[in-house]
């Protein structure tokens, strides 16, 4: 794999995390009440909680595609060929 190829599949993998993520709100914050009433049925958790569970996992989520995908991507740019 050569670095310019390490570089577009990192570049995709932070557009489509970005994505899902930016899908993720929206669907919280448009479907929040149906989001609730579907989890409800399983778990039985106040409203504060459930909001709370997706507000740490989203912020968990967008840590992760910072440190997986972004960190890496901006590495090797600054190492690569056309760096300079």
């Amino acid at each position: 794999m050569t670095i310019e190829s390490a570089q577009g599949f990192l570049l995709w993998c932070l557009v489509i995390n970005y994505g899902i993520l930016l899908l993720w709100f929206l669907v919280f914050w448009f479907g929040h009440d149906w989001m609730f009433r579907l989890h409800s049925r399983w778990f039985h958790l106040p409203e504060e909680r459930f909001d709370g569970i997706h507000y740490v996992s989203m912020a968990a989520y967008k840590l992760g595609i910072l440190l997986l995908n972004l960190t890496p991507y901006i590495a090797l740019r600054l190492i690569g060929p056309d760096a300079g």
